[in-house]
């Protein structure tokens, strides 16, 4: 269960309420009651009551094999996306992007050790992990996830990895700490990162930082392909030139728009 806050305006039950929605992942999807209460630390009747609201509202659904999210919950994360902004700057470069490689992209921020996706512009072609708004990845083996990191110093590197991941994924290949810090000072020297199948068999990609005004990354942005169709020399050639060119074009008008995302550290 989430640390609580101890202001005299916090509201417990809408904290609780929080904690049911991000007890389901995408190891376990489907749950139980008495699941739910024990992944959320909270007394039975008190989840009953709160499946049950959101059931009504219809955020949740319950079947034979238990209660499930509804893809109504993506209406909160589109509600942070909106608000900053970043789709309505973000969508016609993206677009562009991917007409001009037939490739899938997509924006993510940081949130502890984690990567969230906050922008996507796809393309029909199977890869091995599903991807959508709101999806989580560990940040060290994506490329996404380096480029953000690389803006921190080591000990807010430390502080990120320290978060405990809630992508349910298990990756293909986690650096050492040692290996992350020579990668996100590459990714630092050159201005992108590439990684090659390290979270999945198949999923290699290329990615590259958005920045604000002040020239911090707010964002990173990446261009995804399947290793069996794409090399890593078509990749950097073709591909990479047309994501730095668009990330700059973001950048610029997040600059000139004010319309920047909030970073989570």
């Amino acid at each position: 269960m989430a640390s609580r806050g101890n202001g005299p305006d916090f509201i417990e039950a809408l904290a609780r309420g929080l904690d049911v929605i991000k007890a389901f992942d995408a190891a376990q999807p489907a749950l139980s009651m008495s699941e739910v209460a024990q992944r959320t630390d909270l007394a039975r009747p008190t989840v009953r009551r709160i499946l049950l609201t959101l059931e009504e509202l219809g955020y949740v659904r319950s079947s034979r094999a238990g209660f499930s999210l509804t893809p109504r919950v993506v209406e909160l994360g589109m509600a942070y996306v909106n608000s900053t902004g970043l789709w309505d700057v973000a969508r016609p470069h993206m677009e562009s992007l991917v007409e001009r490689t037939g490739e899938s992209s997509s924006i993510a921020q940081l949130d502890g050790s984690d990567i969230v996706y906050v922008a996507r512009v796809a393309v029909p072609k199977i890869i091995a992990l599903s991807v959508a708004i709101g999806t989580r990845f560990p940040a060290a083996s994506t490329s996404l996830g380096k480029v953000l990191l690389s803006e921190l110093d080591r000990a807010e590197v430390d502080a990120a990895l320290a978060d405990p991941s809630r992508s349910g994924v298990v990756v293909r290949h986690t650096p050492t700490r040692d290996e992350l810090e020579r990668e996100l000072a590459r990714t630092r020297e050159q201005g992108w990162c590439l990684t090659d199948e390290a979270l999945a068999a198949g999923v290699r990609s290329v990615a590259a930082p958005l920045r604000g005004a002040d020239g911090r990354i707010l964002a990173a942005m990446n261009v995804t392909v399947h290793a069996a169709e794409t090399s890593v020399e078509k990749l950097l050639d073709e591909h990479l030139p047309h994501l730095l060119s668009t990330a700059a074009a973001i950048s610029d008008d997040f600059a000139r728009r004010g319309a920047v995302p909030t970073v989570q550290r």
